[in-house]
């Protein structure tokens, strides 16, 4: 069967069942558009702006397991998409991106709209493919899907000169996939396994610190089953939220600079530590020499081989799926003889306890004025912690991260390793259209929702019902924060002077707006806005402008060297 170059993309789409593309059309990708519009298998959503359509496609992705799925056109099309590129990149989120190219005799000379998008993308995608030649473009979209998801998943860019997407070729689409070199092991090391098994038996204060990779693994349940068996401690990072249950009784809550005081001091005290599908990143540990000063025994299960020992050095590496991995160790410890020490267990809880008992998360209710803290409890409360919860970067992902209890993963959408103001909103947006009958809020602030306030042209378009929970403390809350603790209270630049009336804004739009000024119409005000099924709403809180976030782990300080409310 033969084919232009844009159908073969399409059809090529089709195969791999992708439900929604979400884009932005321009010259270099008409005839793409083109082929969209004679078909109705794969739905396309019109976005405002090419970052929101990546942001859309990776909430869909983080909140389904299925790859997402973004369109976009040459020069700025592409540049536009580089942020929500990078913010799938960091976070491991399986994504991919079709970009327009100029034809392919204008490439290098400096042609309208041309940029090097294979060479501009190539530090923030898994891999990235240039397509010169029609008949390439099956063959590369099936590699492109079968490395955004396979090993340790990622976003994968194809970018097809405008000629070829107009070029015929024979349409044929590979069953299989096979790359040189690039062989993602599943199944961990036995002799690894037994050692992580005898080590986690043997210890008398055990961790389990789990990241976003037991997310991405789909291993939320073999973890929860390791943790009970064992009766261990559970932290979770902010990427790992959801993957072991928020209220149960071993959670000891998000650990990390803005972390509990119990799961950081179990952390850094622990003498057997298990990571799971984490990094030991910067915000998780703090200062890494105090974190090595304390000797333990470190056990990493990770799909990357290049993530173990890469900042802490580790004495069990298992390179493998997280999933495969926990369900071989769980088999291991069911069949031996020999189980945890019930004593040491008791008296290494009798400890957490002392650690919980700080109670690190309280803070002040006031009648006065609108606690951000206070909105998250009653959003959880009112959304009985069923949500899909997406957010922008800042204090309010914070608050949302600390007292919102996710029980079930993949229901914490928001961007953790590189931290993208604007993504909450268009992320949502993904989440919806992948759940329709969902409950989806955006926890935002006055700062990040501007970033991507275009979008609700798009929610209105689409009739997405999201509801926007705006924290609105006039001031970019996090950078007052640092500005409030290290810079001497000089508030550089970080009051939001001239801030719309987002309730208008709303209106504008075509949505619901509802202002909250006292925290006695909080509850109410969440009611009303759940209630409207079908509509979306726009909740602008007006929050305490001097809340801080704690705990917080000041940066290049250690784990224990933290700061809570009652110590300012």
């Amino acid at each position: 069967m033969e084919l232009t170059g844009a159908e073969i993309a399409i059809k090529c789409l089709q195969e791999e069942g992708v439900e929604y593309v979400f884009g932005y059309p321009g010259g270099a990708v008409l005839f793409i558009y083109d082929a969209l519009f004679n078909q109705e298998q794969v739905k396309h959503v019109l976005v405002r702006h090419e970052q929101a359509a990546v942001h859309a496609a990776d909430g869909y992705s983080r909140s389904t397991d299925k790859v997402g799925v973004a369109l976009v056109t040459s020069g700025p099309g592409v540049t536009n998409a580089i942020t929500g590129i990078a913010t799938a990149y960091m976070d491991s989120i399986p994504m991919v991106v079709i970009s327009g190219q100029v034809s392919s005799s204008l490439i290098g000379e400096d042609a309208f709209q041309e940029v090097d998008a294979v060479g501009i993308s190539r530090p923030c995608v898994k891999h990235n493919f240039l397509v010169k030649d029609a008949k390439d473009i099956a063959s590369t979209l099936k590699k492109a899907f079968y490395l955004a998801k396979s090993g340790r998943p990622g976003p994968v860019l194809v970018d097809i000169p405008k000629d070829v997407s107009n070029q015929k070729a024979e349409y044929s689409y590979p069953a299989t996939v096979n790359i040189r070199s690039y062989h993602p092991e599943k199944h961990g090391d036995v002799t690894q396994i037994k050692r992580a098994a005898q080590l986690l038996v043997e210890a008398k204060r055990p961790m389990i610190y789990a990241g976003g990779g037991v997310v991405l693994a789909d291993a939320a349940k073999p973890l929860t089953d390791l943790v009970r068996l064992l009766g261990a401690p559970c932290t979770n990072t902010l990427m790992g939220l959801g993957g072991f249950p928020a209220t149960d009784k071993q959670f000891v809550g998000m650990l990390g600079m803005h972390g509990t005081y119990e799961a950081n001091m179990a952390m850094q005290n622990c003498d057997v530590l298990l990571a799971v599908g984490a990094r030991f990143d910067d915000r998780v540990i703090g200062n890494v020499a105090h974190f090595g000063s304390v000797p333990r025994k470190i056990i990493h299960i990770d799909i990357d081989p290049a993530s173990i020992s890469k900042r802490v050095p580790v004495d069990v590496p298992i390179v493998g799926d997280v999933a495969h991995v926990l369900g071989d160790l769980l088999a291991v410890l069911h069949s031996s003889k020999q189980k945890p020490d019930a004593a040491s267990l008791e008296t290494w809880w009798k400890q957490i306890g002392e650690w919980r008992s700080r109670n690190s998360l309280k803070y002040k209710y006031s009648d006065e004025v609108i606690k951000p803290q206070y909105v998250i409890e009653k959003l959880y409360e009112i959304t009985r912690g069923e949500a899909f919860v997406t957010s922008d970067v800042g204090q309010h992902q914070m608050f949302s991260a600390q007292y919102y209890k996710f029980d079930q993963p993949r229901r914490w959408i928001n961007s953790g390793g590189l931290g993208t103001m604007g993504f909450g909103l268009p992320a949502a947006m993904g989440v919806q259209l992948a759940h329709p009958g969902a409950t989806v809020a955006c926890v935002t602030g006055e700062g990040s929702i501007q970033m991507n306030i275009q979008e609700l042209s798009t929610c209105k378009q689409f009739r997405l019902p999201i509801k926007i929970i705006a924290l609105n403390n006039r001031y970019l809350g996090m950078v007052r924060q640092w500005q409030e603790f290290f810079h001497g209270n000089r508030y550089s630049e970080s009051y939001m002077d001239a801030l719309p009336d987002f309730v208008k804004l709303a209106e504008a739009y075509g949505h619901v707006g509802i202002r909250i000024e006292r925290p006695s119409d909080v509850e109410g005000a969440l009611r009303e806005a759940f209630a409207r099924k079908d509509e979306l709403v726009f909740l602008d809180f007006r929050t305490d402008p001097t809340e801080n976030v704690f705990p917080m782990v000041p940066g290049g300080k250690g784990l224990s060297e933290v700061i809570l409310a009652e110590d300012m």
